[in-house]
């Protein structure tokens, strides 16, 4: 599905989220896409990943996109899937930029999967997503 066509109107948040990942998972050499609300301390949702700990956390705290070419020399990395290699976190920010909404969060078995072309995609996608979420 091209990305584009991902983002048209058409159902709830959850289903643009759903073909929003499954087109950016066919888009690269990504083996795993997930597009999801942003989760604070005071409701934690996966208390495997604490919101205070992690890549996301990072990316939420900072507002802006992390883009870690070999999981393994960084320290913030925890793992969800044994054989990633690289990942690339997006935050989405509300409407008026001020606060994080959601993330898309991609992860590749291949080191350094997300060039500057692929970061810049996905930071695309994450500003369209805005709509649906503020």
């Amino acid at each position: 599905m091209v990305l584009s066509r991902a983002l048209e109107p058409g159902g709830d948040r959850g289903a643009v989220a759903k073909r929003l990942g499954e087109a950016i998972s066919a888009a690269g050499p990504y083996r795993w896409t997930g597009i999801c609300e942003a989760l604070f301390p005071t409701s934690p949702a996966h208390p495997v990943f604490p919101v205070t700990k992690g890549l996301t956390s990072r990316a939420i705290a900072d507002r802006k996109t992390i883009n870690v070419g070999d999981v393994a020399n960084d320290p913030d990395y925890l793992e969800a899937l044994t054989n990633t290699r690289s990942e690339i976190i997006i935050p989405i920010l509300d409407c008026a930029g001020e606060r994080v909404v959601g993330a898309i969060d991609v992860e590749s078995d291949r080191p350094h999967a997300f060039d500057s072309a692929a970061q810049e995609m996905l930071e695309k996608c994450a500003n369209t997503l805005q709509r649906f979420w503020s």
